[in-house]
């Protein structure tokens, strides 16, 4: 077998595919065009979200049997096509979820309490003034949930133990299913209604693409934080731009935008500028929440390992 890896993941998936005398081969985010050129000699694909696996790449990859998603996410993929192609595609939905949750709890802390410009006023500018930093406690807050699946679930889980009441919206879950992981189901309008903070946790699917704009933020209380650790295209950046500029949000924090999409401009180290920074309220970070620990990377590597496993015929 020949395996190509294209992004950070595991060392235990190399390590695992060459103790089964598999020749390995990592090739650190090639572009579009390079995995287009090279991908013909592989059986099996290891990745993450880059680049976009399209028609073009799928009708070079001659040999190729399955494409191995170290993510969730597998909306970078051609799903159609590839299953015309006979290639097998899996991902590791829910393996990432406690991983996703904990960067969620500590971007809600630092724009409730401004931990992010008080650290740059005294490190940068060298002030000590507590009094500009009066922040609000988590504790009694209600926090809308948009995607109550397993990284929905946990954030909930850590909520809760912050005292917050928890509402979600999600419409292919039940009142009931969604009693059981911890939350209220509520209608969209009233979450983005009575919302003191809102996190996004849902897919990026045609129905999710842009739900958060410009009309999203008018319902929305003024001084609500919103937080977006799941696909850059939900959320508007125009939107949030204007509810950051108007003073509407109390601050917006992120670890997706829409440019890191596959097929965007983002690779690697990567150069980036937005008009969101400018606003020391809108904090962001560049996609390290599914595979941004070593303890989550092992988690989905060892998802992946088990399909490598069904797919190829082997054992661990």
């Amino acid at each position: 077998m020949k395996a190509l890896i294209i992004d950070q993941v595991s060392s235990h998936i190399q390590e695992f595919l060459r103790s089964k005398g598999a020749d390995v081969d990592h090739v650190f985010l090639p572009s579009h065009d390079e995995l287009r050129d090279i991908i013909c000699k592989y059986d099996l694909l290891v990745m993450r979200v880059d680049p976009k696996i399209d028609r073009e790449i799928l009708d070079a990859a001659k040999n190729l049997k399955a494409i191995t998603v170290s993510a969730v996410g597998t909306n970078h993929i051609d799903l159609e096509y590839a299953k015309k192609k006979g290639i097998q595609i899996t991902n590791a939905p829910g393996m990432n979820s406690n991983t996703v949750a904990e960067l969620t709890m500590s971007k809600m802390l630092d724009l409730a309490r401004n931990t992010m410009p008080a650290n740059k006023a005294v490190k940068e500018e060298h002030r000590w003034n507590k009094y500009v930093w009066t922040g609000v406690e988590l504790q009694h807050k209600t926090l809308g949930i948009i995607g109550c699946g397993k990284i929905g679930s946990r954030v909930t889980h850590f909520a809760r133990a912050f005292d917050m009441d928890v509402i979600a919206y999600d419409p292919y879950l039940s009142e009931q299913e969604i009693a059981s992981r911890g939350a209220k189901k509520v209608s969209l309008d009233e979450l983005l209604t009575v919302s003191d903070l809102i996190s996004l946790h849902a897919p990026l699917t045609d129905e999710t693409r842009g739900m958060i704009s410009f009309d999203q933020f008018k319902k929305m209380k003024d001084g609500v934080i919103v937080l977006n650790m799941a696909r850059g295209g939900m959320l508007d950046e125009d939107a949030a731009y204007e509810a950051l500029r108007s003073g509407k949000v109390r601050g917006i924090g992120v670890d997706v935008m829409a440019s890191e999409l596959a097929g965007g401009t983002m690779k690697g180290e990567s150069t980036v500028n937005s008009p969101l920074f400018q606003f020391d309220n809108f904090i962001v970070s560049p996609h390290i929440g599914g595979g941004g620990t070593i303890d989550g990377l092992d988690i989905l590597g060892d998802c992946v390992i088990g399909h490598i496993c069904d797919i190829f015929g082997l054992t661990r």
